[in-house]
């Protein structure tokens, strides 16, 4: 089915470029593979991919100043988003309203992958554990 969502006439291009960027090491270890700020690439989001193999692992409680959605790669994990518990696997995306406290955890088994959209075009956190 072709999809025509705007009038492509609307929309004029603001003169950036395309651009490339590291987001992380593939050889690396520990969770935390690598982010690579929006503003680095010259746009609106920070992407973070972050992994583990340990099932009750993950994050610390935290909170941030715009949204957060989560795309889980691989795996599987719950989310603590305010009061709502929310499991999610391979394939699902959770969202993290802002200024609303959040972890995840890897609920097994097996590896947990997850890529991380920060609404930013860089990372502010606050932790609150």
């Amino acid at each position: 089915m072709a999809r025509k969502d705007f009038d492509p006439e609307t929309v004029r291009p603001d003169g950036r470029p395309a651009a490339k960027g590291p987001l992380y090491d593939a050889s690396g270890d520990g969770p935390w593979r690598g982010n690579i700020p929006g503003e680095l690439l010259g746009g609106p989001v920070t992407v973070l991919a972050y992994g583990n193999d340990t099932p009750g692992a993950g994050p610390r409680l935290h909170v941030h100043p715009y949204d957060e959605t989560f795309i889980v790669i691989a795996g599987r994990a719950r989310f603590f988003v305010g009061d709502e518990v929310i499991e999610a696997g391979a394939g699902e995306v959770v969202l993290g309203p802002k200024g609303v406290p959040h972890r995840f955890v890897n609920i097994g088994p097996g590896r947990l992958q997850t890529i991380d959209i920060h609404h930013a075009p860089r990372w502010i956190q606050t932790d609150l554990d």
